[in-house]
C-alpha cells in the first residue's frame, strides 16, 4: 500500500508541475539530456557491434588465420605436410599458396598487385573468398587455361571486365634470389572478388600450378595456410603446427596484419562504457539538482503530508519514484526507442548525408567496407537501461534524504 500510494504521489509530483516553475524547465532539459544521451549510447555501442561483426565475417573469414613460411628450405613436400598440420588439435584445414609481386597492365594503364597462387579446392577450406567472386564459378578456376581472378578495385582502375585479357609482368628470381628475367604472360580476367580494402585494390589470384610453372619453382611453394576452430587462439596454434613440421620455419597468425583492427575496436568499445557512466553521470547531476528545487518547490505539500501523519519512508520513497520516473524510465524509454530507429534505418540515414553532402566517408580504397554497419545487441541495451536505474536511484537518494529532513511548521509558518 505504501508502495503504491509512493509511486501516485510521485507521478504527481513529476507531472503536476505549477505553471512557469523553474523546475518543469529544468526537468524537461534532464529528460531531454537523458534521452541524447541514451540514444547516442545505443547508436554507438551498435555501430561498433557493426565493424566486429564485418570484420569477422569479411576479414578473419578470407584471411588465413595462420601462415607457416620455410626459412632456409623449400617446401617441395608440401603435400604430406599439410597432413602433419592439420593432426594439430585445433586446427581445422591447411591450404598451399604461393606469394609473390608484379604488375598488371592494359593499354598503357599499368598498376603493381600482389599475386596469390592458391589450389581452388584447398582454399575453400579454409578461405570464404569464393562467395566473394563475381563471373566464373570457384569449381572451374583451374590451372592450365590461363585464367586469373582479381579485385574489383584493380578492375575500376584498370577499366576492365570480366572476359578481358590483361598483361601479367613478374621478375623471377632462382633460389639464391638473383635476378633472373621479367616475364611477361597474358592472361583472362574471368571472375572479380567483390571485396574491399587490400584483397579488392592490390590482390590477385591465380591457379598454384600456373603459378609454378610461371615462377620456375617446380613443386615448391611459398608457405602453408591454415584456418583454426577459434581465431583468437591463432598465435600458439599457428606456432604449435610450425613445431609439428619439424623443419625450421617462420610463422605468423592474423593478429600481427589485423590485430590492431580488434584492439582498437575493444579500445573503443572500453572507453564507450567509462562515457557512458560520465556522460549519464552529468544528466543525473541534473536530475539531483531538479529533485532539490522540486523539495523547495513542494515543500508545502511534504509539510501537509508530514502532518496527515507521512512516515520518513514514505516521503523518501515518493522522490525515489519522482527521480526514477524522471530519468530512468521517461528518458531512458525514449532514449532507447529513438536509438533502436536510428540503427534500423543506420544504413539509409548514412547513404543520404553522403548525397546531400557529395562526400564519401569510407573510401572502399582503404576500409574493407564503404559502409557504416551496426549491429543491435539487446545485452547493451539491457546494460544501457539498468545503468540508467542505479543511477537515477543514485541522483534521488540525497534529495529524497533531504526532504525528509524539512520541518512542517516552519515551512507551513513561512507560507
Amino acid at each position: 500500500m505504501k508502495r503504491s500510494l509512493a509511486l501516485f504521489l510521485g507521478l504527481r509530483f513529476s507531472h503536476a508541475r505549477r505553471r512557469g516553475s523553474i523546475v518543469s524547465l529544468i526537468g524537461m532539459v534532464s529528460i531531454l539530456g537523458m534521452v541524447l544521451s541514451t540514444s547516442v549510447l545505443i547508436i554507438s555501442f551498435s555501430v561498433i557491434n557493426g565493424f566486429e561483426y564485418e570484420l569477422n565475417q569479411r576479414v578473419l573469414s578470407v584471411v588465413p588465420h595462420g601462415e607457416i613460411e620455410p626459412v632456409s628450405q623449400i617446401f617441395s613436400t608440401w603435400r604430406s605436410l599439410l597432413n602433419v598440420v592439420e593432426t594439430v588439435p585445433g586446427i581445422k584445414a591447411a591450404a598451399p599458396y604461393i606469394h609473390f609481386s608484379g604488375l598488371v597492365q592494359t593499354g598503357k594503364r599499368v598498376l603493381a598487385v600482389r599475386i596469390k597462387g592458391i589450389d581452388a579446392q584447398l582454399e575453400s577450406r579454409i578461405s570464404s573468398i569464393p562467395f566473394y567472386v563475381q563471373g566464373v564459378s570457384w569449381q572451374n578456376f583451374i590451372s592450365g587455361q590461363k585464367k586469373i581472378l582479381i579485385g574489383k578495385g584493380i578492375a575500376h582502375s584498370l577499366n576492365v571486365k570480366v572476359g578481358d585479357w590483361i598483361s601479367l609482368i613478374v621478375t623471377t628470381k632462382n633460389y639464391e634470389n638473383n635476378i633472373l628475367k621479367n616475364k611477361k604472360v597474358l592472361l583472362q580476367v574471368v571472375g572479380l572478388i567483390n571485396l574491399n580494402g587490400v584483397h579488392g585494390n592490390n590482390l590477385v589470384y591465380m591457379p598454384l600450378i600456373d603459378a609454378q610453372n610461371l615462377l620456375g619453382m617446380g613443386e615448391n611453394i611459398t608457405g602453408i595456410a591454415i584456418k583454426v576452430d577459434n581465431p583468437f587462439h591463432a598465435e600458439k596454434l599457428v606456432h604449435l603446427a610450425g613445431e609439428a613440421t619439424g623443419l625450421y620455419v617462420g610463422v605468423r597468425s592474423w593478429i600481427n596484419s589485423y590485430g590492431y583492427m580488434y584492439h582498437d575496436i575493444q579500445m573503443i568499445r572500453g572507453l564507450l562504457y567509462l562515457a557512458m557512466v560520465l556522460v549519464m553521470g552529468i544528466v543525473y547531476f541534473n536530475i539531483m539538482s531538479t529533485l532539490v528545487i522540486a523539495i523547495k518547490d513542494r515543500g508545502a505539500d511534504i509539510a501537509i503530508l508530514r502532518t496527515l501523519g507521512a512516515k520518513d519512508e514514505l516521503i523518501c520513497s515518493i522522490f525515489l519514484w519522482y527521480g526514477l520516473l524522471l530519468g530512468g524510465v521517461v528518458g531512458s524509454t525514449i532514449g532507447v526507442l529513438i536509438g533502436i530507429v536510428v540503427v534500423v534505418n543506420l544504413e539509409s540515414i548514412f547513404f543520404c548525408l553522403e548525397k546531400i553532402t557529395g562526400y564519401h566517408m569510407l573510401s572502399d580504397e582503404v576500409y574493407f567496407i564503404d559502409f557504416i554497419p551496426s549491429k543491435l545487441y539487446w545485452f547493451d541495451i539491457i546494460i544501457i537501461l539498468f545503468t540508467a536505474l542505479v543511477l537515477s536511484l543514485v541522483a534521488s537518494w540525497y534529495p529524497a534524504r533531504k526532504a525528509i529532513g524539512l520541518c512542517p511548521a516552519r515551512v507551513l509558518f513561512k507560507k
